[in-house]
């Protein structure tokens, strides 16, 4: 016990010596329960080549996810083209497949790094080691035109933008079936194949190559715009009465509970399998450590709430309604684990031990979320 305060109390200490003072921030929290979906991620035998052509064997065989859903989720309306996507993986490459249905396919930018968003677009994001920090963006257009960044921690927790970081190797495919920026006609949708090497994804994960089962947390969304046709050109629809810009769809394979992608804790879960696509089925496995990191991250929503409304962190479970939370997102009979709270200055750290498990779990104010063995 001795040992584990210090640990604390050390981690704490350099939170502080790094942390701004304590700033309100806006209270917007996932708006839906936790439901994340998920999928698995099968070996391909053969590397694949990325020309955007997905009628390989091996994509035939790898599963679509569920289709793409408003970002937000719940009763929002269903987005207006579907939108799915596939994964596959070998020893040097996480592999990618989407589809985007589209009438009107339109792309404008073709710098590198520019904010392709403000094209129509398809975004991946990674966060190998699942705890919300030190994760990755790539968003590619129909041109083939990408922005691949890594994000230190989300923006609610002052994470920073490093558009410097680079997939080395990095490959993309595009392969449309209709007609580029052509107004004239109707188009079917396009394509995209993507290969990320390991070499790059590994950067920022102390996990190490997966294995059969690892699970790491990936994300997709598309960004579509709605456009008129004038004088042969598409522009982006506006307010009749403002003249302002109408604001983007977001569809998302997982949904988020908000228009944010940059909650991690949001995204699915993917698992890694040695098994060969097509050969044998492999079922996805629920990780019981998931359940107690939400609750953690429950009491991180609760603790920014209180600490918007009085200017510092609550040491109290009874303040943070820790029973009444546990209650609700556990089965009865659910022994509930002890929690520690220990604030420092403008920073904290929350631990639980499950009773039933052999780890200590905790959560930092700045979003962080990871276990240690006991």
């Amino acid at each position: 016990m001795v040992r584990l305060s210090i640990i604390i109390l050390s981690c704490l200490m350099l939170l502080c010596a790094a942390s701004p003072p304590v700033k309100a921030q806006e209270v917007r929290t996932p708006s839906i329960p936790f439901n994340p979906e998920t999928y698995v991620v099968y070996k391909t035998e053969k590397p694949l080549t990325i020309d955007g052509d997905l009628s390989k064997p091996a994509w035939k065989q790898a599963e679509w996810t569920s289709a793409f859903v408003d970002i937000r989720g719940g009763d929002y309306p269903a987005s207006r083209y579907e939108t799915r996507a596939k994964m596959l993986w070998d020893e040097n490459y996480f592999y990618f497949a989407a589809w985007l249905e589209e009438p009107h396919i339109w792309a404008t930018i073709t710098e590198r790094d520019a904010v392709i968003y403000m094209d129509n677009n398809f975004e991946i994001f990674i966060d190998p080691n699942g705890d919300t920090h030190n994760y990755y963006e790539l968003e590619v257009n129909a041109l083939g035109t990408f922005w691949d960044l890594m994000l230190t921690k989300p923006y609610r927790n002052g994470g920073r933008a490093i558009n410097a970081w680079d997939i080395k190797g990095l490959k993309i495919g595009i392969d449309i079936q209709g007609t580029l920026n052509n107004p004239e006609d109707i188009d079917d949708g396009w394509a995209v194949e993507i290969a990320i090497p390991w070499s790059v994804l590994l950067e920022a994960t102390h996990g190490g190559m997966p294995i059969e089962g690892t699970q790491w947390r990936v994300g997709f969304s598309r960004v579509q715009w709605q456009t008129d046709i004038v004088d042969g050109t598409y522009v982006k629809r506006t307010n009749p009465e403002t003249g302002e810009t109408l604001p983007e769809d977001n569809w998302v394979w997982s949904p988020q509970g908000l228009i944010n992608m940059h909650f991690p804790e949001m995204w699915g879960f993917v698992q890694f399998s040695e098994q060969i696509v097509g050969e044998e089925e492999v079922a996805f496995q629920w990780n019981r450590s998931e359940d107690y990191k939400w609750l953690l991250r429950e009491l991180y929503y609760r603790q920014v709430e209180y600490r918007n409304q009085n200017g510092g962190y609550s040491g109290s479970k009874a303040t943070l309604g820790y029973e009444e939370l546990f209650a609700t997102l556990f089965d009865a009979g659910t022994p509930k684990p002890e929690l520690t709270i220990t604030i420092l200055d403008n920073n904290y750290i929350m631990r639980i031990r499950p009773e039933d498990m052999d780890y200590n779990f905790y959560i930092r104010n700045d979003s962080k979320v990871w276990k240690t063995r006991r």
